[in-house]
């Protein structure tokens, strides 16, 4: 279908200069990667506090710390492991070669894969937009980032940020509605990263599937936490916490529900009301909680608790305070008892509501996660050997993590991706680096070689050299 948007036609042909570019110059030196990378952190770091001022008003609050702390370090570090050990990941691999083919030479080689295109959600705009670019361009691509019209302030400023630091041939940011994002994917890029979610990840897929575009999808799902028996249960409630409150639970792998062992759920919802008085104390105008983006997100969640509690499920307030439409401020709500079959157990929450689901053995526990779609991220809260081998070879989830929630994302040499319904593929460090590469194999044949011995026509020798090969 041809879509007449002007919009849509200055991206084709920004996508046709993108390439162009990239055949003049398909594969670029290190010191030209390193120096693209190192021109990406100064404009980033340099316009933090005005990216970071222009989030918080497309939020209505986000408090600086947290999108220091949760965006920008999360980049530096990103680009300084990148900087580190970018020109040894460019180097080929040698590879062994079969005796068969003996003298030949067997290598893999990396090369940019050309245009990258990288669709970018509302809930960590600079993080989710310079995190995919960073392995882009560290494999040599170029790139072009669509921003979410949820942030409209962010994205405005990051495409301004970008044109004046990159040529719009090597690096380009677009903005528009939905129509522009749906177009964006039916390009005939070499490479498409999307993070949202899995609604739309089925549709960025189909469109990509017209012209075999390569996908890697950052989807989410609903990541489960297991505090396990013997747990130390406190610090468990504790970092869950506050990694389900970490941008009022607005994040791709922050904790959905929670298992714990079966008579613990009050005590689960008794610390829980500590933790949040430690670290929101004043709740309805602390300014360390993030609000939630718009009024359609805050409606869906207030009738994902409400339709709940119709099925029976119980609400306990973890803050003194209500959901407040105006200021779009959810507090955390814990809950129990939430019929299986109800939305706030089947979609993805997205936001400040925590189920507690008892199990009563560990066999229960597993059976439960794994009877769901695959999650992009695992928690699991265990000290004890046998408990933690067990959930990590008996689970598949696209990342884990140990007595800890979120941090796994925060270490850069981790792959980050999802599996099943949670996405396919990854990118961060090494694995960002291949994912937008191709990793070219190539065999070098000796001058003197044998592989006129096994030519036609075959006979006596041909057979005779079968026999021997078949028994080596």
């Amino acid at each position: 279908m041809k879509n007449d948007l002007p919009e849509v036609a200055a991206l084709e042909a920004l996508l046709r200069d993108q390439r162009h570019a990239y055949l003049r110059a398909p594969y670029p030196s290190w010191d030209t990667r390193a120096t693209h990378l190192k021109a990406l952190r100064q404009v980033l770091l340099d316009n933090r506090d005005a990216l970071a001022d222009a989030m918080n008003a497309d939020f209505g609050n986000r408090a600086k710390q947290e999108v220091l702390l949760a965006e920008f370090l999360l980049v530096k570090e990103e680009i300084d492991g990148a900087l580190r050990h970018g020109k040894r990941w460019m180097r080929s691999q040698r590879r062994s070669t079969n005796k068969w083919l003996l003298p030949a030479r067997a290598k893999v080689v990396p090369q940019p894969l050309g245009v990258i295109g990288i669709i970018v959600p509302w809930n960590y705009p600079v993080l989710l937009a310079a995190g995919p670019l960073i392995s882009a361009l560290t494999a040599g691509n170029r790139a072009i980032i669509k921003m979410s019209e949820l942030t409209p302030r962010t994205s405005a400023l990051f495409e301004q940020l970008i044109g004046q630091t990159f040529a719009r041939d090597h690096v380009a940011v677009v903005n528009g509605d939905a129509a522009l994002a749906a177009a964006f994917s039916a390009q005939p890029f070499d490479h498409l990263l999307f993070t949202g979610s899995t609604k739309v990840g089925h549709e960025v897929m189909r469109a990509a599937a017209e012209h075999l575009t390569p996908v890697t999808l950052e989807l989410g799902g609903k990541s489960p936490a297991l505090i396990g028996a013997h747990a130390r249960f406190d610090n468990a409630v504790d970092n869950l916490i506050a990694g389900k409150t970490l941008n009022a639970g607005q994040t791709c792998v922050a904790p959905d529900y929670v298992l714990v062992p079966r008579g613990k759920e009050q005590a689960f919802v008794e610390r829980a009301r500590a933790r949040m008085a430690k670290m929101y104390p004043g709740f309805a105008s602390n300014p360390d909680y993030t609000s939630i983006i718009s009024e359609r997100h805050f409606a869906r969640l207030q009738r994902l608790a409400d339709e709940a509690q119709a099925a029976g499920a119980q609400l306990h307030a973890l803050t003194d305070a209500a959901p407040d439409p105006m200021s779009r401020r959810f507090p955390l709500v814990a809950i129990t008892n939430a019929p299986d079959e109800c939305a706030l157990m089947q979609e993805e929450i997205f936001g400040p509501l925590l189920p507690i689901i008892p199990y009563d053995t560990l066999d229960d526990a597993i059976a439960w996660i794994n009877a769901r779609p695959r999650p992009l991220a695992l928690y699991l809260y265990a000290d004890d050997s046998a408990t933690i081998e067990r959930v990590t070879l008996e689970t598949i989830a696209g990342g884990m993590a140990i007595n800890e929630t979120l941090m796994h994302l925060a270490c850069e040499s981790l792959p980050f991706g999802g599996v099943g319904a949670s996405g396919m593929g990854a990118y961060h460090g090494y694995e960002g680096f291949v994912t937008f590469s191709k990793m070219k194999p190539v065999l070098t044949q000796a001058r003197l070689n044998m592989r006129g011995w096994i030519s036609p026509p075959y006979g006596k020798r041909v057979n005779a050299l079968l026999k021997l090969m078949m028994r080596f």
